[in-house]
């Protein structure tokens, strides 16, 4: 009994915030209740509250970050997924991918996502706006950003409709985050990229809203590789390099 008591109360703990990540009571740019609040809510030890949030870390679900102040604490930073995409994290995790076969694959699925959402009549855009609005708080630290930056374009090929792009975005996800977080830091103005990640998530926005397929296509691509550009990050005719999930 007493070794599976740990077990049941960390689950506690995982299964409800799953719930409300689910239900949409919680979602991306949100923060958890402290630890201490957590575990007085449900009656569980804070060793249980912080098993169940590594875990939830460990599946890309939420960001955490030690200390004090606004931006401490555990924040939201995705929506739980299909098997398909816990089955590709797990890929990721015990083999790591080269980036440049990240970066061509998002290429591919990105480009085709926001070219079909263009030419849908009412393309459903209301989770990646609101993601958007969630990166424009000026307390969000640079891990936090890149989070919601990589979450902005799950919502798009979520969006999309087809659920095996979805998922296999989804489960490149831990791999996207590693390499961009990786690269920022060799960005030296840091305040200018971010609000010119801001812009062009905004003019890609449109024209999708526009319906202007070709240029959503092109928008997204200028969009990667300017980044992969300005980290300093390797393209596909360069050096393979591999990064573990």
């Amino acid at each position: 009994m007493t070794e599976n008591a740990p077990a049941r109360a960390w689950r506690v703990v995982l299964e409800k915030i799953e719930a409300d990540l689910l239900s949409g009571a919680l979602g991306p740019g949100d923060r958890l209740p402290p630890e201490r609040e957590l575990a007085a809510t449900l009656g569980v030890g804070r060793s249980s509250v912080r098993e169940a949030l590594r875990v939830l870390e460990v599946m890309g679900l939420i960001r955490t970050a030690t200390g004090s102040g606004p931006t401490a604490g555990a924040i939201v930073t995705a929506t739980p997924h299909g098997g398909l995409a816990q089955l590709l994290r797990l890929q990721v995790a015990a083999h790591g991918f080269p980036i440049p076969d990240v970066y061509e694959t998002r290429l591919l699925l990105e480009e085709w996502a926001v070219a079909h959402l263009a030419d849908l009549d009412e393309p459903d855009l209301a989770e990646a706006r609101a993601t958007l609005t969630a990166m424009e708080d000026q307390q969000l630290t640079a891990d936090d950003f890149l989070a919601l930056d990589a979450q902005f374009h799950l919502r798009l090929t979520d969006a999309a409709g087809n659920l095996v792009v979805a998922a296999t975005m989804a489960g490149l996800r831990t791999t996207i985050e590693s390499y961009v977080r990786a690269g920022a830091r060799r960005i030296s103005d840091w305040d200018a990229t971010v609000e010119r990640l801001h812009r062009e998530h905004g003019d890609i926005l449109g024209a999708i809203e526009s319906g202007d397929a070709e240029r959503a296509r092109e928008l997204v691509r200028a969009h990667i590789t300017a980044y992969y550009a300005d980290a300093g990050l390797p393209a596909p005719s360069t050096a393979v390099v591999a990064v573990d999930g």
